[in-house]
């Protein structure tokens, strides 16, 4: 059974920092791309960055870009967002994705991820 926890998520100030972890299990992790997206009410689920072997196959938007890092622990079967220097626009539910790097094809896509978290809320004050 294919499992996906997010976690790390809270409330903190514009400029602040966070680090959200997403521990996964029941699937060969060091074979999935893994990524992040996120939804605020109202809106579609976004993609923030993916990566797939390392952190230099690392993929971001352009709003997160620079501010935002994707790095994965195969070890420990988990991947990690480290958010810095957060604005108001970055509140939303992050959900934490799995595809097979090897059928990956669009990394932005929300529908090339199989396995999904249940989300973890980040909000950031002004």
């Amino acid at each position: 059974q294919e499992q996906v926890v997010e976690s790390g998520g809270e409330l903190v100030q514009a400029g602040g920092s966070l680090r959200l972890s997403c521990v996964t299990s029941g699937f060969t992790f060091s074979r999935y791309a893994m990524s992040w997206f996120r939804q605020s009410p109202g809106k579609e689920r976004e993609f923030v960055g993916a990566i797939r072997w390392s952190e230099l196959s690392a993929r971001y938007a352009d709003s997160v870009k620079d501010r935002f890092t994707i790095s994965r622990d195969n070890g420990k079967n988990t991947v990690y967002l480290q958010m810095n220097s957060l604005i108001p626009e970055d509140t939303g539910v992050y959900y934490c994705g799995a595809a097979p790097i090897s059928m990956l094809m669009n990394w932005e896509s929300s529908t090339e991820y199989a396995f999904w978290g249940q989300g973890t809320q980040v909000t950031v004050s002004s």
